[in-house]
């Protein structure tokens, strides 16, 4: 038993079927865009969509984002890297909920912010716990070097790209280069 009564054994269980879970979601979320797998648009459409959202240069920026979205949930389903899943998820949906989803308020039923703040929020939560024993880091002995300041220096440059990423966008469509 840990010093809040539960037993690791049962936290790590827990952790593991949170874990895949989300993370299979999130790359089947990006698969969706780039491979058109799922019932999704795939990268051309995708790419479309974008241009029509102000990016330029839709098309790679769709396959850049789909990418980091089946990346990251495929880290973390494998609990591979400590927060490097977390933090890149964190960069794409940060992009998402300001980009695509911020004017339509917060629930998904009207397209709000729902589905990409509760993907963030996750991703941040297990960049803070940890992947637990049934993790491939645990499997390599890596499990334990992920300390709460090195999760948050990669949730911060995570939340760095992500803002970054969406400002330089909404500065190159307001100037016209949308």
């Amino acid at each position: 038993m840990n010093a809040f009564g539960v037993e690791l054994q049962t936290l790590s269980v827990g952790l593991l079927l949170v874990r895949v879970v989300f993370g299979l979601m999130m790359a089947a979320h990006g698969a969706q865009k780039l491979l058109g797998w799922f019932g999704g648009y795939g990268l051309d459409k995708t790419g479309e969509f974008f241009v029509q959202l102000g990016f330029w240069r839709g098309r790679a920026l769709a396959s850049l984002a789909s990418l980091t979205e089946m990346v990251s949930g495929t880290l973390v389903a494998l609990g591979f890297l400590g927060p490097i899943g977390p933090a890149l998820m964190i960069s794409v949906m940060i992009v998402a909920m300001i980009r695509v989803h911020w004017k339509n308020g917060l629930f998904a039923s009207k397209n709000g912010i729902e589905l990409p703040l509760l993907f963030a929020t996750m991703a941040v939560g297990l960049a803070f716990t940890g992947f637990g024993r049934y993790s491939v880091d645990e499997l390599l002995g890596i499990g334990g070097r992920w300390s709460p300041t090195a999760s948050g220096i990669a949730l911060a440059i995570g939340l760095a790209g992500g803002l970054g990423n969406a400002a330089i966008r909404r500065r190159s469509a307001s100037a016209g280069g949308g």
